[in-house]
């Protein structure tokens, strides 16, 4: 049996990577005659840096996938289909993974050609709608689910509607290994003649460790050979934030109960066999999270399988795992209770002894090896099961591996502490040109999105550039003026309509997913101040524009009638002015096609997803059928070229296609797919995305993999080499909607796949 093991891994500092590096060394202790790790398999493993050599892996770590890089979630899938592997074993946790909870793990699962366990660290009783369906993709892609208490197998069934016969409960693994004679952690200063109480793992704030200090006054009193003894690492995300703040806090806790002699910490990663030395060196066992919502806890295995007198708080793990007198429970942030608890236990020795004997005679039938053989059983009857022919595998209607690697190195040149200057000469900005409100507008939404998608740090900081160029470009009327001189000058007094429109959208996208509360403050003052100019429109463009950021203004106020009502009203003359020129073969909004044309579609999309108007959904799908027909009937992207535009019973223009035209078309087809669940919406929405990689009229690339920046447009003599930032930022939102388009494959392949069993 060879398994290929999916899982963050040692010498990462993680409980995931120490659980999945313990369940490839019992499934290996099964088969005594391996010599070579390597003959059991692999691992796959998860990292949380960018830099592939972050880690130091050992040799059986075959292939690193980045967290957020999506394409390595596929060759990583097809490295294991190629292999001889005969099951994959995932280890699953929401943060080890990319995306929104970790949703980029499924398409690798998707994609597999092996049969796959996968094993559930955490499982939620109020999942969001992502979470939920992670976990029920999870459930449907494996033959079996491994979870390691009961609770998780109720919530499984009844939340995630899970059949149970898919779930099986494998406990968590503990050494196998016994305490040493004589223990040299008994002639530690921490431990030499002192009777210890102790906590290990990665600290954070939801250990509810400070539980404990505010319970040592008590037990002190009574015991003042007590010494509280916490042993582990501050957790490397909570040291990213903010250091050693939570350490320094329960040290000031300390002194402040005059206890601070009574605590003592050991700040280091303990490995498994000096671990054993601590837990039965130690008289009571503690773990004092701060609420139920812990379905697993390792430690507290851990602790249990030493024989340790465990002291917890009623988490879910704790209330089945110390059942039976093989440990006691407190209540939550109850440090009465608890001290009471520990001076009984320490002033009773037969009580202290029976605990221990029981939770050690408990803990030998979850040593590793007998868990290992459990997990052999699983993976031999999944690969006698598994069938690869019953698994309708197609090609992704999203083929990430065409995707050149995002980048903000041309948006970070073009941009400076003013704003993103609008023009380039080839690669190079042309601050003559100065700034304009369209294209920090659209900078703002991309920056956003970048943030979104995997916590960008360079993204992040051009948030506060765009937003304040937006508010310096805001009017004491609550108007915009649209154009600024490089060296700061106002360059008009009120911008255009389209300006206007498209601020409001960013503002509106920028309410909708703040990467801040201030943030969203911000942009809720401007959106309000310009409300009064709402009215004042009088073109479809500006009026589709403001559409869009109301509707994404009502994403999260939904209950603002005032905005509702307005969003009813600026539909109604996008509806009227097709109405007034539609006939049979012209389904359009004007007697001509000029620029931003899939903007209007959009916007009623938009608008029926809030309000469910009918008639705004009718119009949408009619005009779009009408722009997909003249300009995707080729089998590649041609837009409406600005070189004299298309009039009605006139001749088609070719040439001058510009970038924001294929943005507005990706936008259309991805909005169209959220909201009607079709995947040729999707195929559309890559098929336009295509046209900046070279699939156009000339089959010319305007993505220019030098620069990291987007050609302005597609000329009869070739193309317009200028790469401003309208342009690139068309390409950018392009690249960044396809990528969040990706994380949905499962939903539109299956839903594809469907289509054609019916077939």
């Amino acid at each position: 049996m060879k398994i290929a093991y999916i899982s963050t891994y040692p010498p990462r500092e993680c409980g995931i990577a120490t659980f999945n590096h313990n369940l490839m060394n019992a499934i290996n202790s099964n088969f005594p005659d391996r010599k070579d790790p390597l003959d059991g398999g692999f691992v796959v493993a998860l990292n949380d840096s960018e830099d592939l050599q972050e880690y130091e892996y050992p040799s059986h770590v075959k292939f690193v996938i980045r967290q957020n890089h999506q394409k390595d979630y596929i060759r990583a899938a097809g490295y294991i289909n190629t292999s001889n592997v005969d099951a994959v074993i995932l280890e699953h946790e929401f943060g080890i993974y990319g995306g929104e909870s970790g949703i980029y793990v499924l398409p690798l699962i998707n994609r597999l050609e092996k049969p796959l366990i996968s094993i559930l660290h955490t499982v939620l009783k109020d999942p969001s709608y992502v979470q939920r369906i992670v976990i029920r993709e999870i459930a449907e892609q494996s033959a079996k689910i491994i979870v390691m208490s009961k609770r998780a197998v109720e919530f499984l069934t009844t939340i995630y509607d899970i059949p149970a016969e898919k779930i099986q409960i494998i406990e968590h693994g503990v050494p196998d290994l016994e305490a040493p004679e004589p223990n040299p952690v008994k002639s530690l200063s921490q431990f030499k003649n002192r009777r210890v109480m102790m906590t290990f793992g990665l600290l954070s704030r939801n250990k509810g460790l400070e539980t404990v200090v505010k319970a040592l006054p008590k037990i002190v009193e009574k015991h003042p050979d007590v010494m509280y003894v916490i042993v582990g690492n501050t957790h490397p995300g909570v040291i990213k934030s903010s250091g050693e703040e939570y350490r320094d806090h329960l040290k000031s806790l300390a002194a402040q109960l005059k206890v601070s002699q009574h605590l003592a910490f050991i700040n280091k990663f303990v490995a498994e066999d000096e671990l054993i030395n601590y837990l039965t060196a130690t008289e009571v066992y503690v773990t004092p999270y701060l609420n139920e919502a812990q379905i697993t806890s390792g430690t507290l295995s851990y602790a249990v399988g030493a024989g340790a007198a465990v002291i917890s708080t009623p988490y879910w793990h704790a209330t089945e795992l110390l059942a039976d007198d093989r440990g006691c429970l407190f209540d939550f942030k109850d440090a009465e209770g608890l001290a009471d608890t520990v001076n009984q236990l320490l002033s009773d020795d037969t009580q202290l002894k029976e605990l221990k004997q029981n939770a050690y005679e408990y803990g030998l039938h979850l040593r590793w090896p007998v868990i290992g053989a459990e997990f052999i059983k699983v993976a031999q009857e999944a690969s006698a099961r598994h069938d690869f022919s019953d698994k309708i595998l197609k090609n992704s209607i999203v083929d990430p591996e065409i995707l050149p690697k995002f980048s903000l190195a041309h948006v970070l040149r073009l941009t400076d502490d003013t704003g993103i200057v609008q023009h380039a000469k080839y690669g190079i900005p042309n601050l003559k040109e100065g700034y304009c409100l369209d294209d920090n507008a659209r900078a703002l939404i991309m920056a956003l999105m970048a943030y979104q998608r995997n916590k960008s740090a360079e993204a992040h900081r051009l948030l506060p550039i765009y937003l304040s160029y937006i508010h310096y470009m805001q009017t004491d009327d609550g108007n915009f003026r649209n154009f600024l001189s490089f060296d700061r000058r106002y360059l008009d007094d009120v911008g255009s309509e389209d300006s206007f429109g498209r601020t409001i959208w960013a503002l509106g996208h920028l309410i909708s997913c703040a990467a801040s509360n201030s943030y969203r403050e911000f942009a809720l003052e401007l959106f309000h101040k310009s409300y009064p100019h709402f009215r004042a429109l009088r073109y479809i463009r500006g009026q589709a524009n403001t559409i869009i950021g109301i509707a994404l203004y009502l994403q999260v106020y939904p209950t603002d009638e005032g905005m509702v009502a307005e969003l009813i009203r600026l539909t109604q003359p996008l509806i009227d002015a097709y109405e007034q020129t539609r006939s049979d073969d012209w389904e359009w909004f004007e007697e001509s096609m000029t620029y931003d044309n899939a903007i209007l579609p959009l916007a009623l999309l938009h608008s029926y997803e809030i309000t469910g108007n009918p008639k705004a959904k009718e119009v949408a799908l009619k005009t779009m059928a009408f722009l997909d027909q003249l300009t995707l009937s080729n089998g590649y992207l041609s837009p409406v070229g600005n070189d004299g535009w298309y009039y009605r019973g006139g001749t088609f223009p070719t040439f001058d296609q510009q970038a924001i035209e294929t943005m507005a078309m990706v936008l259309m087809h991805f909005q169209a797919y959220q909201t009607f669940r079709q995947p040729e919406y999707i195929e559309k929405m890559f098929l336009s995305y295509k046209w900046f990689l070279g699939e156009n009229t000339l089959r010319a690339p305007l993505y220019d993999h030098e620069t990291k920046g987007c050609c302005d447009g597609l000329l009869p003599t070739g193309i317009n080499r200028n790469q401003g930032a309208e342009s690139t930022l068309a390409y950018m939102i392009s690249h960044l909607t396809v990528l969040k388009a990706f994380e949905l494959e499962y939903e539109y392949n299956k839903i594809a796949d469907q289509k054609i069993k019916i077939c």
